[in-house]
C-alpha cells in the first residue's frame, strides 16, 4: 500500500476519532522498519489532528525513533528483560539500544507507557521486576506501566505463518502472580495497569 492507501483508512474514521478521543495506533511487527513511511503517516495525521501512538519494542535506528518523534503523542514502549545476556537468550538481540532508546526517548517525550508482558520462568523473577521497576521510575516523562500476562493466542498464528513457537510450554501467569508484579511497580512509585 502506499501512503496515500494507508491514509484514505486512515481517515474512514474521522468521526470515530472525534467522537472516542481515540485516533491511530501503529503496530506491527515492529512499525520502525519501514521508518520513512511510518514517520511521513505519522506526520498526515498531525495535520489533520489525528491522535497518534506507535507500540515498539525499541530495538530500533535512534535517529527513526527520534525524528519520528514529533508527531507521536502516545508511545507503547515495550520492555521484557533487563539483564543483558538473558534478553538476548530469549529475543536474539541483545537489551541495550532498547534501554538507550527509551532514556533518549523519555528526555523529550512526555508520553510513554511501559509494556511489560509477563512469562513466567522467562521474566517474572523478583531480580528483573525489580531492575525494571528501578529502570522505570528513574526516567523523566515514564511514569505508567501496563502488566500484560502471557496468553498462548498467538501459537496458532505461528503455525499458521510456518514459523516455529519457541516458547510452546510457557504458561499464562496466575492473577495472584499477576497482582504481585503490579503491587512491586507501584512500590516504585508508577501507575499500574493490568492488562492492554
Amino acid at each position: 500500500m502506499t501512503v496515500t492507501d494507508v491514509m484514505k483508512e486512515i481517515e474512514k474514521d474521522t468521526v470515530f476519532y472525534d467522537e472516542s478521543d481515540g485516533g491511530v495506533t501503529f503496530s506491527g511487527g515492529e512499525p520502525f522498519m519501514q521508518p520513512m513511511f511510518l514517520r511521513t503517516l505519522l506526520r498526515l495525521c498531525k495535520e489533520k489532528r489525528i491522535h497518534t501512538a506507535v507500540e515498539t519494542c525499541g530495538f530500533v535506528d535512534r535517529d527513526s525513533l527520534m525524528s519520528a518523534s514529533p508527531y507521536i503523542d502516545r508511545y507503547f514502549y515495550d520492555l521484557k528483560i533487563m539483564e543483558n545476556e538473558k534478553h538476548r537468550k530469549f529475543t536474539r538481540v541483545p537489551n541495550k539500544l532498547i534501554l538507550q532508546n527509551l532514556r533518549e526517548l523519555a528526555r523529550s517525550h512526555d508520553h510513554i507507557t511501559i509494556r511489560f508482558p509477563v512469562i513466567p520462568e522467562v521474566n517474572d523473577d523478583d531480580e528483573n521486576v525489580s531492575l525494571l521497576g528501578e529502570f522505570v521510575s528513574s526516567l523523566r516523562n515514564v511514569g505508567e506501566v501496563d502488566v500484560l500476562p502471557y496468553h498462548k493466542l498467538g501459537i496458532e498464528k505461528y503455525r499458521s505463518l510456518g514459523i516455529e513457537y519457541r516458547m510452546p510450554k510457557a504458561t499464562p501467569p496466575s492473577s495472584e502472580e499477576v497482582a504481585r508484579i503490579a503491587e512491586r511497580f507501584r512500590s516504585y512509585g508508577l501507575r499500574v495497569k493490568v492488562g492492554g
